[in-house]
């Protein structure tokens, strides 16, 4: 008791907490994983899905917003003020594309000050995550309908939650207050890109081929047995995945200022600053998302495995719930239960209503670094995100079905 006591009065551990606690929580599952062949192995797939299907396109996102900040110095606080209001059209417009690296730069921005609570919520409403891929490549007519509509009701529930509650419901100040502390001090250095940072960049342009493969349901390439392939992509995967979660725990233990006060602009988690260098910003900022993914999808998968639950067998029930189903599965956070609903959608299990309640309700892997960043704001706004859902799949289903 004494030695937590004095934790919790030392300045570097209040800003740490959370990440040292996440550090001990992964450490735990390698401990728990290695004990068991079962576990070992699911760790390997969660490394690699939480790479290949999430860090390399949050990645290119980020490569590309930070770049053009840097190339056209861009001052995005300028500019988002500006605009401001068309904000939330703006936010859903980003939480629509594929992949989730549109909704996690949003969320950074609500946490920075810059836009409203309403365009988070419209955001993580517009937001189907790699769910959209898979809709794209096999109903592409489907999945430009389902993310048009993901935009409109994004925008409508947007700008309804900034009228009822203010554009700064829910923000964490501190983190606001940091971030602009970081900024007048220029505390950040210049690039140094280290071997771990050159093996990171190196990994990480297959590593977007390979995503974009996956994510087209493409099972192997160049004339190679399948079987390899899928071995092959586990192992690339899981070994991008440990480096990005290795990165970031060496981070969170080691990258200290030299009077003690930790870079990032949250109290308890570090994501880079805007006076860093953009590939320092793209590789720290992608390891973060990446470790808060791994740990998700791990205990989610755990829970799969070890309870046996079947989530496709949820479906076989009466056809009046299959929405209100599929839009509590959209509550869980990840791609994975998405991707099944998009896929039990494309075979014919289920009806467009449910897809559509699904699509609104759910965040995809933009959940997580939500959730780390603005933990209230995230959750309050997931809940706001079922009730345009349950309007929408139960009104097209009245209509339409």
């Amino acid at each position: 008791m004494v030695i937590l006591s004095k934790l919790e009065q030392n300045p570097v551990w209040q800003k740490a907490r959370s990440s040292y606690i996440v550090i001990l929580t992964l450490l735990a599952i390698a401990f728990f994983s290695f004990q068991s062949r079962d576990a070992l192995h699911v760790l390997l797939q969660v490394l690699s899905d939480a790479y290949i299907a999430v860090s390399v396109f949050v990645a290119f996102t980020f490569m590309v917003f930070y770049t053009l900040e840097a190339v056209l110095k861009l001052d995005t606080k300028a500019l988002l003020k500006k605009y401001q209001n068309i904000q939330v059209p703006i936010a859903a417009v980003l939480g629509s594309l594929p992949g989730c690296g549109g909704a996690i730069i949003v969320v950074t921005q609500y946490v920075r000050g810059r836009i409203s609570f309403g365009s988070v919520v419209a955001v993580l409403t517009a937001t189907m995550g790699d769910a959209a891929f898979l809709l794209l490549a096999q109903a592409p007519k489907t999945g430009l309908l389902v993310m048009a509509v993901g935009i409109i009701v994004g925008s409508i529930s947007g700008y309804i939650i900034d009228k009822i509650h203010g554009t700064d419901y829910l923000r964490p100040k501190q983190a606001e207050a940091e971030e602009a502390k970081a900024l007048e001090q220029n505390v950040l250095s210049p690039l140094k890109v280290g071997v771990f940072d050159m093996l990171w960049l190196v990994l990480i342009v297959p590593g977007f081929a390979f995503g974009l493969l996956s994510a087209f349901q493409v099972e192997t390439v160049m004339g190679l047995d399948a079987a390899f392939y899928e071995s092959f992509l586990l192992y690339f995967g899981a070994l991008g995945g440990f480096l990005a979660g290795a990165m970031w725990i060496y981070t969170s233990v080691f990258r200290v200022h030299k009077k003690g006060e930790i870079y990032g602009i949250s109290h308890n988690i570090h994501i880079s600053s805007e006076k860093d260098h953009p590939v320092h910003r793209v590789i720290q900022d992608t390891n973060f998302v990446t470790t808060w993914v791994i740990l998700a999808f791990f205990v989610f998968e755990m829970t799969v495995h070890v309870f046996n639950i079947d989530l496709q067998a949820l479906f076989s029930g009466v056809h009046l719930f299959l929405p209100l189903i599929a839009i509590l599965i959209g509550f869980i956070p990840g791609c994975g239960p998405q991707i099944l609903v998009t896929a039990t959608y494309l075979s014919g299990a289920i009806p467009l209503s449910a897809q559509l309640g699904n699509a609104i309700s759910n965040d995809g892997d933009a959940l997580f670094p939500a959730i780390a960043l603005a933990p209230r704001a995230a959750v309050v706004a997931t809940i706001y995100s079922a009730i345009p859902a349950f309007v929408v799949a139960y009104g097209y289903m009245w209509f339409f079905e």
